[in-house]
């Protein structure tokens, strides 16, 4: 029997309200009336619905637990000025609201990192020689840099593929990078726990690459990781490691897991973008 309130772990959203309103209303999940929800990332771009999807997470005021993804890095950079807006990109409303400014500060206060009940949330993943400990202060590192005064000059350093793998010994740009890229954009590894960005399909064992979570060694084997960005992947319940990105925005499902008894409740979507171009 679990003491605290029950918490749901709710996977990629990428701008679909729709479908998470239609999840929070389920009636499994409306009945945890005090319920806690952890949102995987990748809350916006490239669904219908990006500002009304912030929106929706924002009303749910503490409750809400969201770790960023690679496309609310984007949407920051995108308001910060260095990057451009791609063709599927969805952020027009966004940065066209009123209230823009403080929803933008609300996004780059969300945490990279969230670790409670034996469980860690990011949206990508964790380098294999990282513990728990570690990888929850190098977190708090692009934390600190992305809640300070200098955040979009910061922001602008993390992007870049170089280094691949991790080293103590990183410094400023290139160490905020590893560790982004890791907890944002990491899939793949080669067996010696070096990051590669060009796979975006579901494993295989093409090219000696191996899922971050299979490297052989990974430090933390008592906690279970969840995370999401990997809709290729889908839905993959383990003692170690849970994927929720099952595909929303491409017309697949939207999905919640309860953390203390794995209760599984899932909507299905409509498609916004063509499976093709799934990244």
């Amino acid at each position: 029997m679990t003491t605290h309130p029950p918490i749901w772990m709710i996977g990629d959203l990428q701008g679909c309200n729709d479908a998470l309103q239609r999840l929070l209303d389920h009636p499994d999940i409306a009945a945890d009336r005090n319920a806690r929800f952890w949102f995987a990332g990748d809350l916006v771009n490239r669904g219908p619905d990006s500002l009304k999807t912030l929106r929706t997470i924002m009303s749910l005021g503490d409750r809400a637990t969201c770790v960023l993804g690679n496309h609310d890095f984007h949407l920051l950079a995108i308001a910060a000025g260095f990057k451009k807006p791609g063709k599927s990109d969805t952020f027009d409303e966004i940065l066209a609201a009123p209230d823009a400014e403080g929803i933008l500060d609300w996004v780059r206060h969300r945490p990279l990192l969230h670790r409670e009940h034996n469980h860690i949330m990011v949206h990508a993943g964790i380098l294999p020689p990282w513990s728990a400990t570690q990888a929850q202060e190098l977190a708090r590192e692009v934390e600190t840099a992305m809640r300070g005064p200098r955040w979009a000059t910061a922001l602008e350093k993390i992007y870049g593929n170089e280094p691949n793998y991790w080293d103590k010994n990183l410094e400023n740009g290139k160490r905020l990078r590893v560790i982004v890229n890791a907890m944002t954009r990491m899939r793949m590894c080669t067996p010696d726990g070096r990051m590669d960005f060009s796979h975006k399909h579901a494993p295989d064992s093409k090219g000696g690459l191996v899922p971050w979570f299979d490297v052989p060694g990974r430090v933390i084997e008592d906690e279970t990781i969840v995370f999401g960005h990997w809709s290729t992947l889908g839905l993959m319940i383990r003692p170690d490691a849970i994927c929720l990105d099952t595909g929303c925005v491409w017309g697949r499902q939207l999905t919640a897991l309860r953390l203390h008894d794995h209760k599984l409740v899932q909507v299905n979507c409509h498609p916004f973008r063509a499976p093709a171009t799934q990244g």
